[in-house]
């Protein structure tokens, strides 16, 4: 097996900073430093492609750019590079959404993940004028991967469900390939989402042993549907060719933080709906002190910025190893960040793939000499 690695684009803006943001708080003044552009993110997606990652995460929300209409740009300055797209099912039409992905696949040459996010706060849903509670709004993700799944397999549908209704829809020209559908959520109702519709579920980065828990239970839930899933994580990494370096780049960004920013950025994640958000609060409790979770494990990130909150930190080999940490869980794809991210995904993809390369878990996608010339097994 090989893991597989997709990198992340800034569509809040960029810094040697941590760029805040997410979950119902606005991007911090940080994301300033480096806007947004097309080019400035084309630069980022080429390096990932070159690197080794397979695709690339943009957000979601009114904090960052659309994530559609960016990487739709985007995609026509790259070659290889999938898009992983997050998208909010109540700000959508199905047969819309299921068209938008039928085209972006012709017209990229098969390029499109989608990252379903239902979306945990309600103030922010009713923004875009969605007014279903949290429990409605996956009950409703549920009623709407049903009918994209449908008109993706070519059939014609007829829904009359309890928050979506859809008649005779149909699609012209279905996608090929079919995208595959990136999820998470840690409510029952989002296991159960999962279960039913998914192809890869995502959990933020928490410790080893959490994340066993996460993947035990969906890998119940569906099991019970028949069905078997791939899962993947979401963290940001700080690696460099010692261990004192990445501690000390890790100290240089919690330094950063204006004590100012971490209170309201904490206070307004602290009435997040978010099963999620909340785990990845009690990971650090607002506090700058006992940062370091699990070795190599910082929950820093998570102090100014909303969603996936931890970093993996630590010299080439040490994040190798933790990677492999994971990977033994049942992990198969990571999703990472770091700031700033054009040079943060060289580090990586020069310091810690080619260590896993030589291990023989991973090997670059798009290349055929870096096939590995032995295979070192996961723990079982």
């Amino acid at each position: 097996m090989s893991l597989t690695f997709h990198w992340f684009l800034p569509t809040n803006g960029d810094s040697r900073h941590v760029v805040g943001g997410g979950h119902g708080t606005p991007a911090t003044a940080s994301g300033r430093d480096r806007p947004p552009t097309v080019a400035y993110l084309s630069q980022i997606a080429r390096a990932a492609e070159d690197l080794g990652f397979v695709g690339a995460l943009t957000p979601t929300g009114a904090w960052c750019e659309d994530a559609w209409l960016t990487t739709a740009m985007v995609s026509q300055n790259t070659e290889r590079l999938k898009f992983l797209v997050a998208f909010r099912p109540g700000s959508v039409s199905p047969t819309l959404a299921a068209q938008m992905a039928s085209t972006f696949q012709r017209q990229s040459g098969g390029r499109l993940l989608l990252n379903v996010v239902t979306g945990g706060e309600n103030h922010e849903q009713r923004a875009y004028g969605d007014f279903l509670d949290k429990d409605d709004r996956y009950r409703r993700t549920g009623e709407f991967l049903d009918i994209v799944r449908q008109l993706w397999d070519g059939k014609t549908v007829d829904l009359h469900g309890e928050h979506l209704q859809v008649e005779d829809a149909r699609l012209a020209r279905v996608p090929d390939p079919v995208p595959e559908v990136y999820f998470g959520g840690s409510s029952p109702l989002a296991g159960e989402v999962a279960a039913r519709h998914v192809d890869v579920y995502l959990t933020w980065g928490e410790p080893p042993a959490q994340v066993a828990e996460k993947i035990a239970w969906i890998r119940g839930l569906a099991a019970k549907q028949g069905r078997r899933l791939r899962f993947g994580i979401r963290l940001h990494v700080i690696t460099r060719d010692t261990s004192q370096a990445a501690w000390a780049e890790a100290g240089r960004l919690l330094d950063g933080f204006d004590p100012e920013t971490v209170r309201s950025v904490q206070a307004g994640l602290a009435r997040s709906e978010s099963e999620g958000q909340r785990r990845m609060l009690a990971l650090h409790g607002g506090g700058r002190d006992g940062l370091e979770i699990h070795p190599n494990l910082w929950a820093g990130i998570g102090l100014v910025r909303g969603g996936a909150g931890t970093a993996l930190v630590g010299s080439h080999a040490e994040v190798a190893e933790r990677i492999r940490e994971y990977a033994e869980l049942g992990i198969e794809e990571f999703v990472l960040s770091g700031y700033p991210h054009l040079e943060e995904a060289y580090w990586f993809g020069e310091g810690v793939l080619p260590i896993l390369a030589e291990q023989g878990v991973w090997r670059h996608p798009f290349r055929v000499d870096t096939a590995p010339s032995a295979q070192v097994p996961f723990a079982s």
